[in-house]
């Protein structure tokens, strides 16, 4: 059983068909149904059977699954540790974080990196879902808590702070009559995070106008009147129109957090950037 077959298998059970796997690992739908087939007649039996819902397994292939899985941890320990072993600071770098944080804060380090390492490419993978480090979903990632996975090395890198921030327009309506004014939220995933209680208690007759996952949308729904909203601040100070609010106390803070897996702290490129972010970025209290 080879491995690039293997993966093959693991990509069809994650993502339900061919189709998807192959266009996940850049390769043919042929390529993917041919691989399949090697691997049924090595086991002298299907691995997958068709239904309305896609490929599901049979019970010849979720007796491998486990064996698949260890197989992938162990090419992925390989990968890693050879990603690990450059001599020189070249490559792509990929980084995990929320798009605000790559654009607001992450930027002039980017540059940093650029001017030092020009054959250094940061790819930034942005969203606000957790990065798998151990799969190499991305290199590092920095995010708002702590990592839990094992294998992670990781440290606090900053304090983020918030403001509270509305349009000209909107503040205007606050001055008249608070309960009138809409409050812009993160989605109800995220409607723990600490600023949501925040606003909450501070305006308890407002009504929720908006919601996003992504603090630079909500950002121009702020600046378009649709409501307050509390932004970190390299944000919130940096939209031109966007005005930050004495609300009596500041929103609480974040602290952000930096991660990678163990196996790539060799990996020179990494630590290069990890030491711009810590000059440029980690005496922010």
């Amino acid at each position: 059983m080879e491995w690039s077959d293997v993966r093959i298998f693991l990509a069809v059970l994650r993502s339900g068909s061919y189709g998807e796997a192959a266009r996940r690992l850049g390769v043919s739908h042929p390529t993917v149904g041919r691989r399949i087939k090697v691997l049924e007649d090595e086991a002298g039996q299907a691995l997958f059977r068709r239904t309305s819902d896609g490929l599901v397994l049979t019970d010849a292939g979720d007796g491998i699954v486990a064996a698949a899985e260890a197989m992938e941890q162990s090419a992925l320990s390989v990968e890693r540790r050879l990603s690990g072993n450059h001599e020189r600071l070249e490559g792509v770098l990929r980084i995990g974080c929320a798009e605000w944080f790559a654009g607001y804060v992450l930027a002039p380090v980017f540059m940093e990196l650029a001017r030092q390492h020009p054959a250094v490419v940061p790819e930034v993978i942005a969203g606000y879902r957790l990065s798998d480090l151990a799969r190499r979903d991305v290199d590092v990632a920095f995010r708002l808590v702590p990592f839990t996975e094992p294998d992670i090395v990781q440290r606090r890198l900053m304090r983020m702070h918030y403001g509270l921030y509305g349009s000209s327009t909107t503040i205007e309506r606050m001055t008249d009559d608070p309960a009138s004014v809409g409050l812009i939220f993160m989605n109800e995933a995220q409607s723990h995070f600490p600023d949501v209680a925040w606003m909450r208690e501070r305006f308890p007759e407002a009504r929720r106008t908006f919601s996003s996952t992504s603090r630079s949308v909500q950002a121009q729904m702020c600046l378009r009147g649709a409501g307050l909203a509390v932004l970190p601040r390299p944000l919130g100070d940096a939209t031109a129109g966007l005005l930050r609010i004495d609300a009596g106390g500041s929103p609480p803070g974040r602290d952000i957090w930096v991660g990678y897996h163990q196996d790539l702290k060799r990996m020179d490129r990494l630590r290069a950037l990890i030491e711009l972010a810590d000059a440029m970025l980690a005496t922010t209290e």
